[in-house]
């Protein structure tokens, strides 16, 4: 396998578009790439355009009558009484025109990121177009219509024979991805997240250990809300480290949703760039030390995409390759060319500013909490760090 890293992207992932008032918005990836380039960390050849998943292998994961009914909603042909039974017409994930075939794309863009690292072609791949984990087998949710982590996960267990470790440290539950593998001893799931109690998708609790021979194989640590950097990366480092030499993966795949930032509108943890600094640090350590440097990552949340998930997402990228220079001030250009189009005002370093929020008066309590939660949630392989039958 050689050194090289692949970025997968295509004006095609630009399709997936709910509308402009909808707070998923896919045009935090151009803000992402127009940074990467202007910090000198990516080149065009670098860039692999992403295929369109074919319905096998969306049905990998999806029910086929599922499938159906996306490509009908896409084309205005399926009655909103259907359509609501699927998941499809809400307010998270309203029905737009070409639905389907906009959603194979970041599908196909996720398993051309696995093609491209399990050929040996890419020693890293970033997809930032995926990640969207709360797609269920028939049914969509949290703006997700497909699964594309799931539907790549079995697609590594069918051509490649793969154990997977699927790390997700988006604000909200991997719930999709869980659910998918919830009784298989070959995929692995940790989830760190804001605690379901008042947030979507209410799930994720420390006893979803897994079912069946699945059991031991599923891990939560739900997060206190108001969880700043030093609890979070407490939890984040010592999981991740812990779990993955339970586990020993041959690849491992990362959704990286950046929602756990104090300025992200959706959620209530206080993180700032320092987590998203090191989770990509981390997870590239895991690679190298089990999977042979096999990893693949994709996106997945992040509601402020002007102020965060740029340079969140960036930061991986650079960590993948080490190209760019990730500390200090962000590049002039980048800055010139959005700030007249952002309606927030723009950070000018990598690093975000002291002071951004008021002292949390409960922290000491929520670490904790937070420590509690953790200890509770690895005493099964603290206890047995031997692999499960």
């Amino acid at each position: 396998m050689n050194d090289s890293c692949a970025f997968v992207y295509s004006d095609e992932l630009l399709k997936y578009n709910f509308g402009s008032h909808h707070p998923f918005n896919q045009f935090r990836i151009k803000l992402t790439i127009d940074l990467l380039k202007e910090a000198g960390a990516l080149d065009d050849s670098e860039i692999a355009p992403p295929r369109e998943a074919t319905d096998d292998e969306l049905c990998l994961i999806h029910d086929p009558s599922y499938v159906q009914a996306v490509k009908q909603a896409g084309k205005g042909q399926l009655r909103s009484e259907v359509a609501e039974n699927y998941g499809l017409g809400t307010e998270d994930t309203p029905i737009f025109e070409g639905m389907h075939v906009a959603s194979s794309f970041l599908v196909g863009g996720t398993l051309t990121a696995v093609d491209l690292v399990m050929s040996g072609k890419s020693m890293h791949a970033l997809h930032l177009g995926g990640g969207l984990h709360h797609g269920f087998r028939g049914k969509a949710s949290g703006f997700c219509i497909y699964n594309d982590s799931s539907v790549a996960i079995k697609y590594l267990q069918e051509k490649y024979k793969a154990r997977v470790l699927y790390v997700d440290t988006d604000a909200h539950h991997g719930d999709g991805v869980q659910w998918s593998f919830y009784d298989d001893p070959g995929v692995c799931t940790l989830s760190i997240h804001e605690t379901g109690r008042y947030l979507f998708p209410g799930t994720g609790n420390i006893n979803e250990r897994g079912q069946g021979k699945g059991y031991g194989y599923s891990f939560n640590i739900p997060l206190d809300a108001f969880t700043e950097d030093e609890s979070w990366l407490n939890a984040y480092s010592a999981a991740i480290t812990e779990v993955a030499d339970f586990f020993k993966p041959d690849v491992i795949l990362t959704q990286n949703g950046a929602d756990a930032h104090y300025y992200d509108p959706l959620t209530h943890l206080y993180g700032t760039m320092n987590i998203y600094r090191e989770i990509p640090r981390l997870a590239h350590e895991v690679a190298h030390k089990y999977c042979d440097g096999r990893w693949i990552a994709v996106g997945g949340g992040g509601y402020d995409i002007w102020r965060v998930v740029p340079r969140a997402w960036a930061l991986i990228w650079m960590e993948m390759t080490g190209k760019g220079n990730s500390s200090g001030k962000l590049p002039e250009k980048w800055l010139e060319r959005w700030q007249p189009k952002a309606p927030v005002e723009l950070p000018v370093t990598w690093e975000d500013q002291d002071g951004m929020y008021k002292p949390i008066p409960r922290k000491a309590e929520i670490t904790e909490k937070n420590q509690l939660t953790l200890e509770k949630a690895l005493y099964p392989i603290r206890s047995n760090p031997s692999p499960l039958p």
